[in-house]
């Protein structure tokens, strides 16, 4: 079986969609929980599954650096050296060259880092971060961009997107032909809405199995993220899968379906889950606060998670104020829980074309 997307409907703007693989069949609009270094942080692969998560994020960067891809390539990929079955998707490693590696130098060629971890040397190139992806097994591979950090400087985001470009091309020839694998080209442009345009054509000139949005939620208001996607979605095909990368809070999540996105990747609800928040159908809540020390109702019942329902207020921030890892793994349980509820109410919704109303009608308590 190849890969292939399947648009199902469409309600004032959101899509109701399934991307099929040979590993599994991924409902849209999805959110992909983050696992960095071949792992949800916190989480054992059981517990990803019971939140009904049907794909991860894996990162490329990571991995490169540590196991090192020849560890995970030996096993036949991180399907395997993780015991995840179920579809992963790979970044290219461009935003952490961006965002965490030093003495960083972009040229034609590639990017050349030193190491975050021990300051060694590397060289990362559009053609060596496919071939680490096809070590690594991924179902969906990312190209290899410059991600610049966020700026209204118009020549610096000009320059880095005709960069990304001739790179994308690279990607392109580089992975080759796979029909049971996806290759997402990455529009770049900043917040300059002729230059978003100007990248989605190139991209589409090469050819690609779906479009991600990078660059984005890198720094600027939400109502400009929010405005750029709107902007460039318009323009973008209907039959390739679309997604936001690095995005975001429930609020963002919700406004981006509206403006017609289909995936979606974030840290935030592993990391705020290790860091005692929650989010909820009420909207956030910190357990450190001792408010919560008398609380003995569960997070929230309306989230079929065992962290959800089987455990108080009272219980967690107790496990909290003490550092125990148990109280990581729970709220974190629960958030992504949380998250994967929203996708699957929302794609209801926009099954039976009541998106506008559930949008009404969560949107401020979960942009809160």
């Amino acid at each position: 079986m190849s890969s292939k997307f399947s648009l199902i409907n469409e309600d004032n703007g959101a899509r109701l969609g399934q991307i099929i693989t040979p590993r599994g069949i991924i409902d849209t609009p999805t959110f992909m929980p983050v696992g960095t270094a071949a792992t949800v942080k916190a989480l054992s692969v059981d517990q990803i599954n019971q939140t009904n998560s049907q794909i991860i994020l894996c990162n490329t960067y990571h991995l490169y650096l540590r196991p090192g891809t020849e560890r995970i390539e030996r096993v036949g990929g991180l399907h395997n050296f993780m015991n995840f079955k179920k579809p992963i998707l790979t970044d290219s490693g461009g935003f952490q060259v961006m965002s965490l590696s030093k003495n960083t130098k972009i040229t034609e060629d590639g990017a050349t880092f030193n190491s975050h971890i021990d300051g060694k040397k590397i060289f990362i190139s559009p053609e060596i971060s496919i071939e680490i992806q096809k070590k690594l097994n991924s179902d969906i591979v990312m190209v290899f961009d410059e991600c610049p950090e966020y700026t209204k400087d118009k020549k610096r985001i000009k320059e880095s997107m005709d960069l990304s470009t001739r790179w994308a091309k690279r990607s392109k020839t580089a992975f080759g032909s796979n029909p049971n694998k996806m290759l997402f080209g990455i529009v770049q442009g900043g917040i300059f809405n002729d230059l978003r345009k100007e990248s989605l054509n190139y991209l589409e000139e090469i050819g690609f199995d779906g479009y991600a949005l990078g660059g984005l939620a890198v720094g600027e208001p939400q109502i400009e993220m929010f405005d750029t996607v709107e902007q460039i979605s318009s323009f973008m095909d209907k039959n390739k899968p679309r997604y936001l990368m690095g995005t975001g809070t429930p609020g963002d999540l919700l406004g981006a379906v509206k403006r017609g996105i289909d995936m979606f990747d974030c840290v935030l609800p592993t990391r705020t889950g290790r860091n005692g928040l929650a989010f909820t159908w009420n909207g956030k809540i910190n357990l450190r606060n001792a408010k919560y020390q008398s609380d003995d109702t569960p997070l929230d019942p309306d989230v079929n998670c065992p962290a959800s329902n089987l455990y108080s207020k009272n219980y967690l921030n107790h496990l909290i104020n003490c550092n125990e890892i148990l109280a990581s793994t729970l709220v974190t349980w629960h958030n992504v829980a949380f998250f994967q509820n929203l996708m699957a109410k929302i794609r209801n919704a926009i099954k039976i074309n009541k998106f506008e109303e559930f949008y009404n009608q969560h949107y401020e308590t979960l942009n809160s």
